[in-house]
């Protein structure tokens, strides 16, 4: 299994191995990916998402991006702002790494556990 940001990632890992299960982690508040993957189809919101992880207020995937996660990823997890900032005290605290809000969604420990075990139903809505 493989927790992964919502992007490239699960292109290179599913080629290494073809088997792993690849959950991708976005922002609750710019869900797009997840709302694509349950519509089947990309989708954008109707605003830009307000989240502390602005590198990730997109209102829709891109479209390259959107061919790629489509198909290969397995789920999608959504993390709250208040997941994303304890990520980033969890990164600066233990790993010694001062972390952008967008790339600290899926670094601390507790909220990798809680999306783990919310990831039972490939492609259904999961909260953190």
């Amino acid at each position: 299994m493989l927790v992964v940001p919502v992007s490239g990632f699960a292109t290179i890992a599913k080629h290494l191995h073809p088997g792993i299960k690849v959950i991708g982690v976005e922002p609750q508040e710019g869900a797009n990916t997840l709302l694509s993957l349950r519509c089947g189809q990309r989708i954008a919101l109707p605003d830009t998402p307000a989240t502390i992880a602005d590198g990730l207020g997109h209102s829709s995937p891109s479209p390259l991006t959107w061919a790629f996660n489509s198909q290969l990823l397995d789920t999608v997890v959504t993390v709250t702002d208040n997941d994303i900032t304890t990520a980033m005290a969890f990164a600066f605290r233990h790993l010694k790494a001062v972390a952008e809000p967008s790339s600290a969604r899926d670094v601390d420990g507790p909220t990798f556990h809680r999306l783990i075990s919310q990831s039972a139903h490939p492609k259904e809505p999961s909260h953190a």
